[in-house]
């Protein structure tokens, strides 16, 4: 489970993010970039829904009159993302449906992962041709539930390779961590080891240069090897942090944006109430920029 939980020890009201750059002119922020998204889709969803279910998909989880899919879209869309491609396994037809139904004509495409019962590195790595276009690349987990500032933040920010955190959050091992040392980032992992001095829960989305892209599909394909490989998505992304340049890989920090990750059934409860209702009520960056509360 990935949520924007609320906890004391991490959580300083006063130290909250403005968000101002989303108000930047737009040729100094990510809205004018031509980009690609990539949507990771394809899983069964053990963990909601148990071994060998015939559940549908989790992107097409339902919160209100829209399916999480449907408002990934309209966000994407939006924010001028130029295409979405969506690697599919478990109940695939169903995407492939939700998709003629709500995206615009010519927007979305499905690649497909036969082995989506397995490792979700395998889903990174089938999108491989995506990463390897020469184009920016938005990447998304399909199964994130959160208000719109999240992305805009994300695309707004002056990194071409980017990844947001949270730091309200629940520390455990379940949390896939972004830790910075010094305002640079270090670490990135459910497990990490480098020593620093801020870390945050990462909600599931990260932009990458083209170069960064390439790499990332790369070591995805080398990680893939085998019959059963054992690696997580997230291991891409590090290995090639890790072997750039300090700050190549910049982040934003958006702590006080609802979210959740649907993982277990008591994500999905907590999605429909508490965080549905923080979303309803969350006054968006935009529109407090210039008042007396900032």
């Amino acid at each position: 489970m990935r949520s924007a939980h609320v906890s004391p020890q991490f959580h300083d009201i006063d130290n909250r993010p403005s968000h101002a750059h989303l108000m930047r002119d737009e040729t100094e922020s990510g809205f004018n970039d031509q980009m690609k998204a990539v949507m990771l889709a394809a899983g069964v969803g053990r963990r909601l829904f148990g071994d060998g279910n015939d559940d549908p998909p989790k992107a097409l989880l339902q919160f209100g009159d829209r399916t999480l899919l449907a408002r990934h879209i309209e966000v994407l869309t939006q924010l001028g993302v130029e295409e979405l491609i969506v690697v599919v396994g478990h109940k695939k037809e169903m995407i492939k449906e939700e998709l003629a139904r709500v995206a615009p004509k010519g927007f979305a495409r499905t690649l497909f992962n036969p082995r989506f019962k397995e490792s979700p590195i395998l889903s990174l790595a089938r999108a491989g041709e995506v990463l390897r276009s020469g184009d920016r690349v938005l990447f998304m987990d399909a199964d994130v539930y959160y208000h719109d500032d999240l992305l805009k933040v994300l695309i707004a920010s002056r990194h071409q390779t980017c990844i947001i955190l949270d730091r309200d959050f629940v520390p455990g091992d379940e949390p896939v961590k972004t830790c910075v040392r010094d305002g640079v980032l270090v670490d990135f992992g459910k497990k990490v080891f480098e020593p620093h001095d801020t870390v945050g829960e990462w909600p599931g989305f990260l932009t990458m240069a083209p170069d960064i892209a390439q790499r990332v599909a790369d070591r995805a394909d080398e990680l893939s090897q085998g019959d059963m490989p054992g690696f997580v998505y997230e291991d891409a992304f590090c290995d090639v942090m890790k072997a750039s340049e300090p700050g190549t890989f910049g982040y934003e920090d958006v702590t006080g944006i609802p979210w959740i990750e649907i993982d277990f059934p008591e994500d999905r409860e907590r999605a429909a109430t508490e965080i549905r209702a923080k979303i309803a009520a969350y006054k968006p960056m935009s529109e407090r920029v210039g008042t007396a509360a900032e």
